[in-house]
C-alpha cells in the first residue's frame, strides 16, 4: 500500500508544507516560557538577580520581541520561506548560546530577548501563518496540525532538557539547543522550503477565486470587525495567563493541594489537544468565523464554575474547560485573518494580532494580581473574567465583514 494514500487530503496534496508548518511551531518551544521555566532558579541564581530583577528582565525581553515582531513579521509575505527560516534560526540559536554561556546580565538578556523574538515570535508565526495561507480548502485542518506543534514540544522539550541538566548542569541543554537547531533543524526546515517562491511573487492575482480580497495592515486597521474579533482571540491566552500565574492562590483560595493542580493539568493538556484537533474540520464545514465565538464558552463555563463552586472536583473540569477553549481558539484563531483578510499580506496582518496577544499575555498576571490585591475573592474574580469572556464573543459573533 502506498503510505501516502493513509494520510489526509491536503497533507498528500503539500507534505512538505504541512510537515514543516508544525515543526515550525514545535520548534518556536525553544523560546517558549514553558521550556525557559524549568532553569528558572538556576539561571536567577547563575546571574545572581532578585526574582523582581529576573522576572523584570524576561518580561522586558517579550515586550521587545513583540514590537520586533510587529515591524518584522510581514517578512513572512515578502520573503521566501528558506530566507525566514534561516533568520529564524540564527536568532533562535544564538539566544540559547547566550543564555547557556552564563555570561552575567547584559548576555541573558539579549539571549532572553533573541529566544523570545526567534522563538515564540518568528518560528511560531510562520508556521503558523503557513498553514494559514497554503491550504485553503482545508485551512481548520491544517492550522490544528500546526497547532499540534505545540503540545508535541511541551511534551519533549522540558523532559529531554531537565535529563540533560541532570547529568551535565543547567546550561549544558542551552548549548545543545543551539547546536541541535543549526545541525538539525535548519537543514530540515530549509530543505522542506526551499522551493516555496516569496508569497508576494507566488500569490499576487491567484486568489481571487477561493479566497477574499487580500487587504492591507493599513486597511484591516480602519476595519471596525477586526477589534471585534480581536478580543475572543486575545480572550483565551490573557485569562488563562493570569489565573495560571496566580495559581497559587487560587489553589489556597479553593482550598486544593498543589498535588491537586499539578494532577488537573492532565486535564488541561487533554482538553487542548482534543479541541485543538477537533475544531478543525468545523472551521472547514462552517468557518472560522463562526467557530471562533463559539470557542469561548467552554472557558466561560470553567470560570463560572470556578466562581459558583469549592471542591477537588472544580480544578479538574475549569481546568479541562480552559484547555478546550485554548485549542478551539488557537485553530479558529489561526484561520480566521486569512478568511477575512486574504492570503497576500497575512504574515503582516498576523504579526499585528500576535503582537496583541503577547502585550495581553503581558498584562494579564498584573492586572490580576491587583485586584487580588484589592481583597477580591476568587469567585468574584473568577465570574468578572467569565462575563469578559463571553462579552469577547458576543462581539466576534455580530462582527461585520470586511469591506470588499
Amino acid at each position: 500500500m502506498d503510505r501516502m494514500n493513509i494520510l489526509p487530503d491536503f497533507i498528500r496534496q503539500k507534505p512538505g508544507l504541512a510537515l514543516f508548518a508544525m515543526l515550525a511551531v514545535a520548534v518556536s518551544g525553544f523560546g517558549q516560557t514553558f521550556f525557559v521555566s524549568v532553569f528558572g532558579e538556576e539561571i536567577r541564581t547563575s546571574a545572581g538577580l532578585s526574582h523582581t530583577a529576573y522576572g523584570s528582565i524576561y518580561s522586558l525581553a517579550t515586550l521587545v520581541s513583540a514590537a520586533m515582531l510587529f515591524k518584522f513579521g510581514r517578512l513572512v509575505d515578502i520573503w521566501p520561506l528558506s530566507r525566514a527560516v534561516l533568520l529564524a534560526t540564527a536568532i533562535l540559536a544564538l539566544g540559547c548560546l547566550l543564555v547557556g554561556l552564563k555570561g552575567g546580565v547584559l548576555l541573558l538578556s539579549v539571549g532572553f530577548f533573541c529566544i523570545r523574538f526567534g522563538g515564540q515570535g518568528l518560528f511560531g508565526h510562520m508556521g503558523m501563518t503557513t498553514a494559514a495561507r497554503y491550504f485553503s480548502a482545508h485551512r481548520g485542518k491544517a492550522v490544528a496540525l500546526a497547532g499540534s506543534g505545540f503540545p508535541l514540544a511541551e511534551a519533549v522539550l522540558p523532559a529531554s532538557a531537565v535529563f540533560m541538566a541532570a547529568l551535565w548542569g543547567w546550561h549544558v541543554p542551552w548549548l545543545a539547543s543551539a547546536g541541535f537547531l543549526v545541525l538539525m533543524v535548519l537543514p530540515l526546515l530549509y530543505y522542506l522550503t526551499r522551493d516555496i517562491p516569496a508569497p508576494v511573487q507566488d500569490l499576487a492575482g491567484k486568489e481571487a477565486k477561493d479566497s477574499p480580497r487580500s487587504h492591507t495592515r493599513e486597511e484591516v486597521v480602519r476595519d471596525r470587525g477586526f477589534y471585534m474579533v480581536l478580543p475572543a482571540i486575545l480572550a483565551s491566552p490573557f485569562m488563562v495567563t493570569a489565573l495560571l500565574f496566580h495559581q497559587a492562590a487560587v489553589a489556597s483560595m479553593q482550598g486544593w493541594s498543589m498535588h491537586v493542580v499539578g494532577t488537573a493539568f492532565t486535564c488541561y493538556a487533554a482538553g487542548h489537544l482534543g479541541a485543538l484537533l477537533g475544531t478543525g474540520p468545523l472551521v472547514d464545514r462552517i468557518s472560522a468565523g463562526k467557530t471562533l465565538p463559539l470557542a469561548v464558552l467552554p472557558m466561560a463555563a470553567g470560570l463560572m464554575i470556578l466562581a459558583a463552586f469549592q471542591g477537588i472536583w472544580v480544578a479538574y473540569v475549569y481546568l479541562g474547560l480552559m484547555g478546550m477553549t485554548h485549542g478551539m481558539t488557537a485553530t479558529a484563531g489561526g484561520a480566521v485573518w486569512a478568511e477575512r483578510y486574504g492570503l497576500l499580506h497575512l504574515g503582516s496582518i498576523r504579526a499585528m494580532a500576535q503582537s496583541a496577544v503577547v502585550l495581553s499575555t503581558a498584562a494579564a498576571p498584573l492586572l490580576a494580581g491587583f485586584l487580588l490585591d484589592q481583597g477580591l475573592g476568587i469567585n468574584i474574580l473568577a465570574a468578572i473574567l467569565a462575563a469578559t469572556t463571553l462579552t469577547c464573543g458576543v462581539l466576534a459573533r455580530f462582527a461585520p465583514a470586511p469591506r470588499s
